[in-house]
């Protein structure tokens, strides 16, 4: 009898929460995140995943930052020989500085960003933007923020094309804090060019399972309209992940 055996764990850092959800102002917070997936059996499998989100709220400034990495390496066998083969290789970083106005609810903001994602139809795509953003309500139990404004895109295919230009780039983000131990995030964004449109969304529900130890069900989604042919739209990634959190 073939055996698999499958095990996933995964260590968050958290050096502080964030102000939605502790109900006060922090200067800086950051949470960081390392997960593994190990499978023996036919087909031997080791992904890692790791990421770092921080915000800054300083008197003039909002900021946010995110830094993604994921790496999985298969080994397959198939009639007595082994082959491996990486089938996930993605790096994605991004920074939006929102400037407060008068009223600090009305922003300005420049955003950047930068993907390596060596399996997809793009050897890389980065983005440059800067526009207006409008935090438009913030309770005890739910935030919500919107961002929209004109930018620049580089990007270049697997084949060595570059598809550089002009772009409309908008994004939003929702938060609900459902109860004291669960709380739903939702962010989504879009990138309107001539050559392309890229998407990116998150879905994100947490639940504390006691302490500091909460469990994260989340799906990611990254869309591009133009690809070569035979290679898919849509990257889709679900996660089920135990998140322990540093205070």
């Amino acid at each position: 009898m073939k055996n698999t055996l499958s095990a996933a764990c995964l260590l968050a850092l958290a050096t502080s929460t964030s102000a939605f959800a502790q109900g006060e102002a922090k200067p800086f917070t950051m949470e960081g995140e390392l997960g593994f997936i190990f499978t023996t059996g036919n087909t031997e499998t080791t992904s890692v995943a790791a990421g770092l989100t921080a915000h800054q709220e300083l008197t003039d400034w909002s900021n946010d930052y995110v830094v993604e990495g994921l790496y999985k390496q298969e080994t397959v066998e198939d009639e007595g020989i082994e082959e491996e083969r990486t089938s996930a290789q993605k790096f994605f970083a991004s920074a939006q500085a929102n400037y407060k106005l008068d009223n600090p609810n009305y922003r300005l903001f420049g955003f950047a960003s930068y993907e390596d994602d060596r399996l997809s139809n793009f050897d890389y795509q980065s983005t440059l933007a800067a526009g207006w953003n409008h935090k438009l309500f913030e309770t005890d139990t739910q935030a919500f923020e919107y961002s929209i404004g004109p930018g620049y895109a580089f990007a270049e295919t697997q084949d060595g094309e570059e598809q550089n230009g002009m772009i409309v780039r908008a994004s939003a983000a929702y938060q609900w804090r459902i109860s004291d131990t669960a709380k739903f995030s939702q962010t989504v964004s879009t990138e309107v060019g001539a050559d392309n449109t890229k998407s990116r969304a998150e879905s994100a529900l947490t639940a504390t399972i006691s302490g500091n130890l909460s469990m994260k069900l989340s799906v990611e989604l990254d869309h591009n309209s133009n690809v070569s042919p035979g290679i898919e739209k849509l990257d889709t990634e679900t996660s089920a992940t135990l998140v322990y959190s540093f205070f």
